[in-house]
């Protein structure tokens, strides 16, 4: 019996129950496993993804959408890979069009590759910015910060939803409510008694990414980055947007290197959304 055509296999929506084999197809296309990224991608947002009739999937990518549920204000795509056997084939294009379409009037975002932006700007996407991602193990000096810095707990969390939503300019309570149990560590950065920022460092493979962070000000964004350093063995890692060029090069000063470059893409808004001089990195590139 042969094997069907990939144009002809169903798109379907991933469950949790696909950790497995998403993080397969990750491991496949040479990417890190992620399972602990893929969990939360899984239970926080919609997988889509194509059966292999051989076992596990041939394509997968998820939609994290946010602000009301009824009517999101945006969606971050991310994770959108297809299995090598089946590359090159015009597949990761029927996917990403079957989620175009399913989104609607959703205005939507992702960060691309330099090999995935041709993709995404045959469908309409919109290249709208830059970022950099630099990792390393942060070499603390200098000047000691003024900003006090502590770890948040959960009596900070309407403040840190509310800071978040008037900065990244739409409603991720889901997302963000998550991070005390995905994050190992979540701390902000408060004056007067009122919190002027918010960071977490999360485990992935030998890292700690650094996001989201959310900052008054680049000495905050110092502050806590540097607060979240100072409580880890671990490499730093984390996807800086370019304009922020004064913590760029003092990352850079404190021992994280250049790792590359991403373009950040829209459909359907001309940018996006908040305060981008107070939104400095990520959640993660999939997720916004």
């Amino acid at each position: 019996m042969s094997t069907p055509s990939p144009a002809a296999l169903p798109i379907r929506r991933l469950t949790p129950r696909d950790l497995t084999a998403c993080a397969d197809l990750s491991e496949n296309r040479g990417w890190p496993r992620e399972e602990h990224k893929w969990s939360l991608l899984l239970a926080a947002g919609t997988g889509y993804g194509i059966d292999d009739p051989d076992g596990g999937l041939v394509t997968a990518c998820v939609v994290t959408e946010y602000g009301p549920r009824e009517r999101p204000d945006l969606g971050a795509i991310g994770m959108v890979l297809v299995a090598e056997r089946y590359a090159r084939q015009g597949i990761g294009r029927r996917l990403m069009r079957h989620v175009v379409a399913e989104m609607g009037t959703t205005p939507l975002t992702l960060h691309a590759t330099p090999s995935g932006r041709p993709l995404y700007e045959e469908l309409g996407f919109k290249v709208t910015g830059r970022a950099e991602m630099v990792r390393g193990h942060f070499v603390p000096g200098g000047v000691e910060s003024e900003v006090f810095t502590r770890p948040a707990t959960a009596e900070d969390l309407t403040a840190v939803l509310r800071l978040d939503e008037e900065i990244f300019g739409v409603d991720r309570t889901h997302m963000i409510t998550r991070l005390p149990a995905f994050s190992d560590q979540l701390r902000v950065a408060e004056e007067n008694g009122r919190i002027i920022g918010y960071a977490s460092a999360w485990p992935n493979m030998d890292n700690h990414v650094v996001g989201p962070l959310i900052a008054r000000d680049t000495e905050t964004a110092k502050a806590l980055i540097a607060s979240l350093a100072a409580h880890t063995d671990r490499p730093l890692r984390t996807d800086i947007d370019v304009r922020h060029e004064e913590l760029l090069s003092w990352l850079k000063d404190h021992g994280l290197v250049s790792i590359a470059f991403n373009s950040v893409m829209t459909y359907g808004i001309s940018e996006l959304p908040g305060d981008w001089a107070r939104r400095f990195a990520p959640l993660t590139v999939a997720a916004g």
